[in-house]
């Protein structure tokens, strides 16, 4: 899966945790979940779960910790999946 298809797939994976929906229109992988999305930290904890299972994989919490970007989340996601990024 390349990093574009991650991308929008995500896209659907944030939307329930982001109040101001014109904000997915234009994230790219330098925007920030917490500063840009203003996704919070409690959200983040759903999210990886969600993607955990989108993905059908397991991230581990040193993982789950690198995810503060759009950007870092789709290389958590291909590394799980095998996948180089």
């Amino acid at each position: 899966m390349d990093r574009h298809a991650i991308l929008e797939e995500l896209k659907k994976v944030l939307g329930p945790y982001i109040k101001n929906k014109e904000l997915l229109q234009n994230i790219n992988e330098t925007t920030n979940l917490i500063a840009d999305l203003r996704v919070n930290s409690a959200n983040l904890v759903d999210i990886v779960i969600d993607a955990e299972a989108k993905y059908n994989i397991e991230i581990d919490v040193d993982s789950a910790e690198k995810m503060t970007t759009i950007g870092s989340c789709i290389d958590v996601i291909q590394e799980k999946l095998g996948q180089p990024s």
